[in-house]
């Protein structure tokens, strides 16, 4: 397994302080968002896109201090009725660009489509009232799949893989999601990017998660969740208030390790249990804890993955009599 930082997580500092950083704290890659949701803060993608020299010195500074990138993030919603085509814009674009720097994963989003007919995307969570599993089938069956069709063989013909992130207020959530879009659209090239934190706030056991997704997990993020039990036993774990009103919150985003009693044993538990499933790719730690700066988040966060990550091959053979 490798250890990586998204970008964003210190968006507000240059592309080489970002990569020294990475260096001081022994990463090994580094995750890089393009547009639609990010302020895409240390690429253009316009450039990468049209500009081989461009592309080159991306790789230049990154290669030049021992990273790798390990992915670009191109998160946002191409599926929304109204601003879905210039989200698919910045997602197709951000496929050919690893195509050509030899990325092997872009991460993103499902999508969220409307009802139909709607401007607004529209997230069904339920069964009831009746009409709900109308609009979710139209979702599924006339814009998502085809949709996913689609881009998978435009990501197919590039060599690279997609890495959807299960997110609320996407049409792929969780598990039973995620494997509903893998089956019918392609599991050679469309995968999980496991990011917890969003599962954990949702009640899944992130264990059983990562046994359920086994070899479907083609990315790993980094960042933790912390349940404010107070709130949410008042509330439940729905939540429309800000990230801001982080102490009246049912839950928040959390710097690794304060999302779970006894921190490093849970991330251990979970590095053991993505060996189990075979995975040996990156740990890329995101953070957006509103009450930690970004780089003591990140630092702390690097910190306690180097205590747990688990970086060589098994060596373990059979013992013979």
């Amino acid at each position: 397994m490798q250890l990586g930082l998204i970008t964003d997580s210190v968006g507000s500092r240059p592309l080489e302080e970002v990569l020294n950083l990475a260096v001081e704290l022994e990463l090994d890659t580094i995750e890089l968002a393009t547009g639609n949701w990010s302020a895409a803060p240390h690429a253009d993608l316009n450039e990468l896109v049209s500009n081989p020299a461009a592309r080159g010195r991306l790789v230049k500074e990154v290669e030049s201090r021992g990273l790798s990138l390990s992915a670009l993030n191109a998160n946002g919603n191409q599926l929304h009725p109204v601003h879905g085509a210039e989200h698919d814009r910045v997602v197709r674009d951000t496929i050919t660009v690893a195509g050509e720097l030899g990325v092997p994963v872009v991460v993103l989003m499902s999508g969220l489509p409307g009802a139909k007919g709607e401007r607004t995307p529209n997230w069904i969570t339920t069964s009831w009232p009746p009409e709900t599993l109308e609009v979710l089938e139209y979702q599924w069956n006339e814009v998502a799949i085809p949709y996913w069709h689609d881009l998978a063989e435009f990501a197919r013909r590039r060599g690279v893989r997609l890495a959807v992130e299960m997110h609320g207020r996407q049409l792929v959530f969780n598990v039973a999601t995620m494997h509903r879009l893998r089956e019918a659209v392609g599991e050679d090239v469309v995968g999980a990017n496991l990011d917890p934190s969003h599962l954990m706030w949702m009640g899944a056991d992130i264990l059983a998660v990562i046994r359920s997704l086994g070899p479907a997990i083609f990315h790993v993020h980094a960042k933790d969740t912390r349940v404010e039990r107070p709130n949410a036993a008042a509330n439940g774990i729905l939540d429309t208030l800000p990230p801001a009103h982080a102490a009246d919150r049912s839950w928040n985003y959390v710097t690794l390790g304060l999302g779970h009693p006894g921190g490093a044993t849970f991330w251990s538990e979970f590095v053991y249990a993505l060996r189990s499933v075979g995975y040996d790719g990156p740990l890329n730690i995101e953070h957006e804890d509103v009450l930690i700066g970004s780089e003591e988040g990140v630092r702390r966060a690097a910190g306690l993955l180097k205590s747990v990550v688990i970086r060589d091959a098994p060596d373990w053979t059979p013992a013979r009599i």
